[in-house]
């Protein structure tokens, strides 16, 4: 018998359409970003079939620009998904999260969902999770709304890029950071989460210093999920 509340895992039009609307105010910075890549898409010789169909297919923003730094006339294929993997493994740890919930669905939603998870939808599902709410609508509308304005960015890029070539100027990559730490402040508190943080804070910052590039990601995600995973919370 599944140890989970069937409410907590309810999938519905209603559900989805709310985590859609929830999750739009932060799409509209991912347009930008959108916006970022398909110009830099463009400059690095990619026609705008490509760029707008590895955006739709892909829907892994920094992994597409790491993927942008290798590309030219010769693409060195291993360490090409060499980098692509170690920027994206953290999504193994998030779907390891969710399996408790997601276990409840059919295979072929529970894989649909999980096509469209990224760290904003996740890390608002989450948190309602966590606060006995339903979160399977955050996950799956809000991804569709991330995932949206991530192609329409890319597309736009294509001829209006020029517009915010430098989007770092203008302090917006610290939008994502910004909202996945008011995401941690909102979350649980207590000696068991603060511990796994920093765990993986100081793990991810001495692999920054001293491991190869975007290891970092892989190794923070790593050390905090493993630590919590030996760690279990007790139930009450």
């Amino acid at each position: 018998m599944s140890s989970v509340d069937t409410k907590l895992t309810k999938l519905n039009w209603d559900s989805v359409w709310g985590g859609f609307r929830q999750l739009l105010p932060i799409s509209m910075f991912v347009v930008v970003f959108g916006v970022a890549f398909g110009l830099a898409a463009a400059q690095s010789g990619l026609d705008s079939s490509s760029i707008v169909i590895m955006s739709t297919l892909v829907f892994a923003g920094a992994s597409q620009f790491a993927a942008l730094d290798l590309w030219g006339n010769q693409v060195p294929i291993v360490p090409l998904v060499a980098t692509v993997f170690a920027i994206n493994a953290r999504h193994l740890l998030m779907g390891a999260t969710l399996y408790p919930w997601l276990r409840e669905l059919p295979v072929m939603k529970r894989y649909g969902v999980m096509l469209v998870v990224s760290d904003a939808n996740w890390a608002m599902s989450m948190q309602a999770f966590s606060r006995n709410e339903p979160g399977l609508g955050l996950l799956f509308g809000g991804g569709i709304a991330l995932w949206s304005s991530w192609i329409v960015g890319s597309w736009l890029g294509l001829y209006f890029g020029t517009a915010i070539q430098d989007p770092v100027s203008l302090g917006l990559d610290m939008v994502m950071g910004c909202f996945l730490l008011a995401m941690v402040i909102g979350g649980q508190k207590n000696l068991r989460m603060l511990i796994i943080w920093i765990v993986a804070a100081c793990s991810s910052l001495l692999a920054y210093r001293y491991l190869p590039e975007n290891s970092h990601v892989v190794v923070g995600a790593l050390m905090g999920g493993a630590l919590g995973a030996v760690w279990m919370e007790k139930k009450q």
